[in-house]
């Protein structure tokens, strides 16, 4: 089907168990992230005003608080669109089943295709490789469960199946699953440990960057860090985030007044050149869909994050 063709509306069945959640969660939030950026807002907002969603057996409202072991149910609309070729793009995959590979996005790649990045992107590196990837992503997003930022290195999850994205996106949206950031900052953090708590929200002037927003329009977000290492001029962290937000990390450091390093976006220019974002996923821990057992995957820095925080020590000496 061409990019300019009619895309044919079909509806998709879907049916969750709540697992044990770490805070209430709302059905429409629920929904909204189970199903990872497929579906909008108001697409999921008009399915419970439709009464096309079931909670227990009954009719749910978006507003209904879910606890676990409900079961939740119903249909969403899928759109077919066009496919993507795969490309020959060499990938690190750290470990690969019958249900998901985990692979360690090389910085500078983006993880699918959208406006301004059509080639190049993990998507069409995965379906060059050949072998099944889910499709309850869409057919633009085989595979992927979630996203990272182009300019961020580290571990992301890919789904073989449906039952297995399902399970996997699950786990986002209960905020069951553990991703582990470590993150070169500007400037020496005050504190050993603590949290960050502010709303986020797509920035009111720059449509293209996020902001803390404390109106109805800002988000959740929650991010934990601990100090690894300080430095002069900068610190060495290691995050942990609870929610999910776009650009989280880069827009709760910068309102902290410690932006990460070679952020242009959020940050500031640099006593020493930065050649990369300070920014790697380095751990992730899940409920493997299969087994059902705790699994979790490292992945140590790359050589350009260890060169950036070398950079940073001898700046430090140099001062």
């Amino acid at each position: 089907m061409g990019p300019f063709e009619k895309r044919k509306q079909t509806m998709e069945k879907f049916e969750f168990v709540i697992p044990v959640l770490m805070t209430p969660v709302r059905a429409d939030a629920f929904l909204a992230g189970a199903f990872g950026r497929r579906f909008s807002r108001s697409q999921v907002k008009a399915v419970f005003e439709k009464g096309a969603v079931r909670l227990n057996g009954k009719p749910c409202k978006s507003g209904d608080r879910l606890k676990e072991g409900d079961r939740i149910a119903g249909d969403l609309p899928a759109l077919r669109e066009e496919t993507l070729a795969g490309e020959d793009i060499p990938l690190r995959v750290v470990y690969e089943d019958e249900s998901l590979l985990v692979v360690d996005k090389a910085a500078g790649m983006v993880v699918h295709p959208g406006a301004g990045n059509k080639k190049g992107t993990l998507v069409q590196a995965l379906l060059g490789r050949g072998g099944k990837l889910s499709t309850s992503g869409g057919p633009l997003r085989p595979g992927i469960v979630h996203r990272l930022d182009k300019d961020t290195s580290g571990l992301i999850l890919v789904a073989k199946n449906n039952p297995s994205h399902r399970a996997l996106q699950m786990q986002f949206s209960t905020r069951s699953l553990s991703k582990t950031y470590t993150a070169l900052v500007l400037g020496r953090v005050e504190f050993e440990e603590g949290h960050i708590g502010l709303p986020i929200g797509r920035d009111p002037r720059q449509r293209k960057k996020m902001a803390i927003r404390a109106d109805e329009l800002g988000k959740e977000a929650l991010t934990y860090y601990k100090v690894l290492r300080r430095f002069p001029a900068a610190t060495l962290l290691q995050l942990k985030i609870v929610t999910g937000r776009t650009h989280q990390i880069r827009v709760h450091l910068a309102h902290l007044g410690h932006p990460v390093v070679g952020d242009a976006v959020y940050g500031r220019p640099l006593a020493f050149p930065a050649s990369r974002l300070g920014l790697h996923a380095s751990k992730i821990e899940f409920l493997h869909p299969q087994s059902g057992k705790m699994t979790a995957f490292e992945s140590p820095l790359p050589p350009e994050m260890k060169d950036l925080i070398q950079r940073a020590a001898l700046e430090g000496k140099k001062a």
